[in-house]
């Protein structure tokens, strides 16, 4: 497919979507919406568990968007209804948004209202209608995009002048303080900043940005996705764990991150170290913000390959010293790998979701085919395997 062809694919496809999501406003509102937004998931290329400890990470937008139609309102009223799940439309009083509500799906654009207006930003109500292609549960962001593609909605239909960053933040805070999920920035920053054909190098401590080139068509590579479509219950309390770890491996080593200990001198921070598990969360948050750094420096020298085994390193780290990973993202990396891939490695969270494989696109049907026979021949369902296309950042549609 020629990039001229992908161009008018790529704007077919938002048309499409856009007066979609148009026509079930009107449906359900009586009225057409003011516009059409949208804001992409994100799979994140290096740097894992990084973020919280003030260091670096490297995402990539994904082509699979949440789409939202919005309208405005002013009479303190913010009424919301997805495509994607059973039930009517939310109706909320805005004087009455409370944090930790239990409001399941809407919790998320609700929470960005409430971080719009504790930052002082006049929101006098609005009607949502959201639709989503971002698969749920595959640790490729799905409520980041929800946050993002309201808060853009919402800065663009009252001019609230806010930069993409700054959107970010206000997503970052509905997640943490609205519903409760102490993530990092890097998703939300993933789906407000990302520039198609780049990945986002993000420093988490000064939040500073720098788009990198990450062309893999030109030279003859292609990144996939592979959703296990498991998620073991496990990883509910696992992130908690793991950050409460990292922040006492900062406090044992005199630091107020673990960004602040250098490569250089990781052995001798681990010798200071006496509890093992926090050794291990140390050794793995250190090392893989060293991997951002070897990765970042790769592709500026266009030597795309050489970032497979760095991936796949970086997936030992995870499995042996973070202890994240499972059985079903282990398969994947294995028989990926064995069957010629570059480099893979699980991605976001862990305990299920997805891995990345970069691979030649030659051999991209081949390595596919080998990761769906590994998972025939273990009794587990086929997964999910698309690919993974450096896409644009948060955007009006219409």
């Amino acid at each position: 497919m020629t990039a001229t062809t992908a161009t008018g694919t790529d704007a077919t496809a938002a048309a499409t979507a856009a007066a979609a999501v148009t026509e079930a406003f009107a449906e359900l509102y009586g009225a057409g919406p003011d516009g059409v937004w949208a804001a992409p998931g994100r799979v994140n290329l290096i740097g894992e568990y990084t973020d919280f400890n003030d260091g670096f990470v490297m995402p990539l937008a994904l082509p699979h968007t949440a789409v939202a139609a919005v309208a405005r309102r002013d009479d303190g009223v913010l009424r919301l209804h997805s495509a994607d799940v059973d039930g009517g439309v939310v109706q909320l009083r805005l004087d009455e948004l409370a944090p930790l509500s239990d409001g399941g799906w809407a919790a998320y654009p609700a929470g960005v209202v409430w971080a719009l207006r504790e930052a002082g930003h006049q929101v006098p109500g609005a009607d949502l209608h959201l639709t989503s292609t971002v698969p749920t549960g595959a640790g490729l962001s799905s409520s980041a995009a929800l946050e993002v593609v309201t808060a853009l909605a919402l800065d663009d239909l009252y001019e609230l002048g806010l930069s993409r960053p700054e959107l970010a933040r206000i997503a970052q805070r509905a997640e943490n303080d609205f519903v409760g999920v102490p993530c990092g920035i890097m998703d939300q920053t993933a789906s407000a900043c990302a520039v198609e054909g780049h990945v986002l190098h993000l420093d988490c401590r000064s939040l500073s940005i720098r788009q990198v080139p990450f062309d893999l068509a030109a030279h003859g590579l292609s990144l996939l996705v592979v959703d296990t479509r498991v998620k073991h219950a496990l990883g509910d309390g696992a992130y908690a764990a793991r950050r409460a770890g990292c922040e006492e491996g900062a406090r044992v080593l005199g630091v107020s991150h673990l960004r602040d200990v250098p490569y250089a001198g990781l052995d001798e921070a681990l010798e200071r170290l006496e509890d093992e598990t926090v050794r291990r969360y140390v050794r793995h948050i250190v090392s893989d913000d060293h991997r951002v750094v070897r990765i970042a420096e790769l592709l500026a020298d266009g030597d795309v390959r050489a970032v497979g085994p760095l991936l796949t390193e970086g997936h030992a780290s995870l499995r042996e010293d973070l202890r994240v990973s499972c059985d079903e993202l282990d398969l994947v990396v294995e028989s990926a790998v064995a069957a010629g891939a570059l480099g893979a490695r699980m991605t976001g969270g862990g305990f299920g979701g997805s891995a990345i494989v970069l691979v030649e696109s030659s051999a991209a049907d081949v390595v596919t085919e080998s990761v769906e026979a590994a998972f025939a021949a273990n009794g587990l369902a086929s997964p999910r395997v698309f690919p993974a296309v450096p896409s644009r950042g948060a955007h009006r549609l219409a």
